[in-house]
């Protein structure tokens, strides 16, 4: 294929996906009230949230980026329904957002639109899912069956739904998923105007791939879990189109073309409960990225600390390290990382909490702090509040950015500490 072709090809399989969420919506709401009315079914099934949230930048942006604040409205719906004695579900999560601000965070998803029938013995679930892998607290290291929504969330918490086939077998040994993965979901940036995005706006409808399938590639995966008394044990395989893009060329216009390659990765989860302690281990192995075949752990431990002075509150205090064999050359932060966090919760009425986390790189004294809190106001409302504070060197130009390998990883979003208010209303 021509190069003209390629980048004719990119953007359209880029557009497509990007659609998939639009399209996607309207179409899992029609399907869903076709299934409720066919089966003459109520409406206690649905729940509803509307949300509007504002966020603060104190500092004025390192790359042109416009405004000090954004304020946004999403709207989130959640639909299940089973029948044939509980045999057979129907799950429906979607959202929408709207934001005031040019850049990537308006848009809509689905994160399910799956049909689940359950068996003896096994499982299938067909659809749109969103399917959560590992253990640990600050880094998801082995979750890697859906796209990360970054326009979303900076911290990689938001996923894009996956179109698959999930096989689960139900045995006394454990359950084993089996996966088909059905396209390829690419990742949502900030954009342009966007906040916590690289010096170099990203072109996102130039994306380019390994495989020549491009976004139909079909990915597999499988995954082994198993309850042994206190330990918890997973192991998988997967192999498809990485999740992870690679930067290695710019257009014309100067920005940056993500690259797809084709990966294997091989992982295990351990967790182990005693008393009041939680610990936790997540570690791979992955080939077919830049740089070849690497291995990557992040483990650590969780203690709570019950009836915290006294009162109905639990302390819970999280330690992790992250660790990764490339070092400096890993295109992740989190490569020889200490994660530290405590986690309050009043365990009142309200559902009041508080999570304060810090990950700190010793080699360049790099500091991340998340800070969440979370208050319910009677039954239908809840306040949160969410802050992110970045500790780094200047942030680099473009070309300083491109040209220098000495960089500090977090030196671009290092005047993008925001703080954020949103008050959910749910229906």
């Amino acid at each position: 294929m021509e190069g003209g072709e390629r980048m004719a090809s990119s953007q359209k399989a880029g557009r497509c996906v990007r659609q998939f969420g639009f399209c996607g919506l309207g179409f899992g709401l029609l399907l869903v009230t076709a299934v409720a009315q066919a089966g003459d079914w109520g409406m206690d099934e649905w729940d509803l949230e509307l949300a509007a949230d504002s966020r603060y930048f104190p500092e004025d942006a390192a790359y042109g980026q416009d405004g000090s604040a954004a304020a946004s409205a999403s709207a989130r719906i959640k639909y299940d329904q089973s029948w044939n004695d509980d045999r057979d579900l129907l799950e429906l999560d979607a959202f929408y957002r709207w934001s005031d601000s040019a850049d990537n965070r308006t848009h809509g998803d689905i994160q399910d639109l799956a049909w689940l029938h359950v068996a003896d013995g096994w499982e299938l679930r067909t659809g749109v899912r969103t399917v959560f892998w590992g253990v640990a607290e600050f880094n998801h290291l082995v979750d890697i069956i859906n796209q990360v929504d970054l326009a979303e969330r900076p911290d990689g918490e938001a996923y894009l739904g996956q179109p698959m086939v999930n096989l689960s077998l139900v045995q006394d040994w454990g359950i084993l998923d089996l996966y088909l993965l059905v396209g390829f979901r690419e990742r949502i940036f900030p954009g342009e105007d966007g906040r916590f995005r690289l010096p170099l706006e990203v072109a996102e409808d130039a994306a380019e791939y390994e495989s020549g399938e491009e976004d139909q590639h079909l990915d597999v995966a499988l995954r082994w879990t198993r309850s042994v008394d206190a330990w918890e044990l997973a192991a998988s395989l997967f192999a498809g189109t990485g999740r992870d893009p690679e930067f290695n060329s710019v257009t014309p216009d100067f920005k940056l073309v993500p690259y797809y390659p084709q990966i294997t990765q091989a992982a295990v989860e351990v967790q182990y409960t005693h008393e009041f302690w939680l610990w936790k281990l997540e570690a791979l192995t992955r080939s077919g990225e830049e740089g070849g075949r690497y291995a990557a752990s992040a483990f650590g431990f969780e203690y709570t600390i019950e009836g915290w002075l006294d009162t109905a509150a639990d302390l819970g205090l999280v330690a992790e390290y992250n660790w990764d064999e490339r070092g400096a050359e890993a295109p992740t932060y989190l490569n020889d990382d200490v994660a530290l966090g405590t986690r309050l919760a009043l365990n009142n009425e309200a559902d009041t909490d508080f999570l304060l986390g810090m990950v700190y790189d010793p080699a360049t004294s790099e500091r991340l702090w998340l800070i969440e809190g979370h208050h319910r106001i009677g039954e239908d409302w809840k306040v949160n509040v969410e802050s992110f504070l970045v500790s780094s060197s200047h942030p680099p130009s473009p070309l300083e950015w491109l040209t220098q390998n000495d960089t500090d990883r977090l030196a671009p979003v290092s005047r993008d500490d925001y703080i954020q208010i949103e008050v959910v209303r749910y229906f």
